[in-house]
C-alpha cells in the first residue's frame, strides 16, 4: 500500500520553527531528506552497467530536484524570491534558516536567553498546571528547535521544584512511592491535574465553606489595611465612655454641674468644715491643711 503524506502548509513568513518540523517530516517521508542534509553529487555510473543501476542512478539525481520542488511549493511566492536563486535544495534550506532563525551566534544568544528564561520560570497561584507545563514545554522545543539538547528529566525537575505549597502533599507520596527521577511529565502532570479537579469538585460541593473562608481572610487583611481607621474609632469610643462616665449625675441644685451629688456639693449653704466649724469643706480648710503639717 503506497503512502502519500499530506503537503505541509506554505510558509509566508510566520512560524518557522513549525513550518520547519513539518517540512523536514515531510520530505523524510518521501525519502528526499539525505538530498537537502548534503549537496553530494551520486556516484558515476560505471562502465557498462546494469539497467537496476541506471534506474538507480537516475533516482538518486532525481531526488535533489523533487526536494528542490517540495521547498519551492511549500512557500509563499514572497519567500519563493528568496531561494529562487539556489541551485540545490541545501543551499535554499540554510538560506532560509539563516534568514529566520540567524546565524549561529545569533541562535546561541537565543539560547542563552532561552535557557534563561527556563530557570526564572516559576508557578503562579493563580495558574493551573496544565497552564504551567504548557508554558514549560513551549521554552523547551524552542530551545530544541534551535539545536539545543535538552533532557525531559530536567524538565520534570524544574516543575516539581517550583510548584506552590498546595502540591507537597502530592509530589510526596509520589516520592514515597515511585523515584520521581524516572517520571514522565505527562505522568506527573495528570497526577496533579487529578489533584486539583478533585479540589475543584469538593469546592464546588461546599460553596459555602469556602465562601466563608475567603470571607474571613478578607475580613482580616481588611483589618490590617484598616488598622489606623480602627485605633481612632476606639480612641473616639474610649472619649465618648470617659465623658459618659462624667455626667451620670444628674444636675446639682447648688452649682449646676454634674459629676457628684448633691449632698457632695461643696458650695451647699449648709455645709460646716469638720476642721473650723466655717461653711467651707475641709478640703479647702486652711486650718486642716496646717494641723495635717
Amino acid at each position: 500500500m503506497s503512502f502519500a503524506p499530506p503537503p505541509p502548509l506554505v510558509f509566508a513568513g510566520d512560524n518557522y520553527h513549525i513550518w520547519v518540523v513539518k517540512m523536514k517530516t515531510y520530505l523524510q517521508a518521501l525519502d528526499l531528506w539525505s538530498a537537502v542534509e548534503s549537496d553530494v553529487e551520486p556516484t558515476p555510473l560505471r562502465a557498462n552497467p546494469t539497467i537496476p543501476q541506471i534506474r538507480q542512478h537516475g533516482e538518486e539525481r532525481a531526488k535533489k530536484h523533487k526536494a528542490m520542488a517540495c521547498l519551492q511549493n511549500g512557500v509563499s511566492n514572497v519567500i519563493f524570491t528568496r531561494i529562487m536563486a539556489c541551485d540545490s535544495p541545501k543551499q535554499a534550506w540554510d538560506r532560509l534558516k539563516e534568514e529566520f532563525m540567524g546565524s549561529d551566534k545569533t541562535r546561541k544568544q537565543q539560547v542563552i536567553n532561552l535557557r534563561r528564561e527556563f530557570e526564572n520560570l516559576k508557578m503562579k497561584e493563580s495558574e493551573t498546571i496544565k497552564q504551567y507545563s504548557d508554558g514549560i514545554m513551549a521554552t523547551v522545543n524552542n530551545i530544541r528547535l534551535l539545536g539545543e539538547d535538552f533532557r525531559d528529566s530536567r524538565v520534570v525537575e524544574k516543575v516539581i521544584t517550583t510548584l506552590p505549597e498546595r502540591f507537597e502533599s502530592k509530589i510526596s507520596s509520589l516520592d514515597d512511592s515511585r523515584d520521581l527521577t524516572t517520571i514522565f511529565l505527562s505522568e506527573l502532570v495528570n497526577s496533579l491535574y487529578a489533584l486539583e479537579q478533585r479540589r475543584a469538585s469538593r469546592q464546588e460541593e461546599n460553596p459555602e465553606g469556602a465562601f466563608q473562608a475567603r470571607t474571613r481572610e478578607g475580613f482580616s487583611s481588611n483589618q490590617r489595611a484598616k488598622k489606623p481607621w480602627l485605633e481612632r474609632k476606639d480612641k473616639a469610643m474610649r472619649e465618648a465612655n470617659r465623658d459618659a462616665g462624667r455626667r451620670r449625675f444628674p444636675p446639682c441644685i447648688h452649682c449646676k454641674k454634674t459629676n457628684h451629688l448633691e449632698k457632695f456639693c461643696w458650695t451647699r449653704p449648709d455645709i460646716q468644715c469638720k476642721s473650723c466649724k466655717f461653711g467651707h469643706h475641709e478640703k479647702i480648710c486652711r486650718s486642716h491643711d496646717k494641723g495635717q503639717a
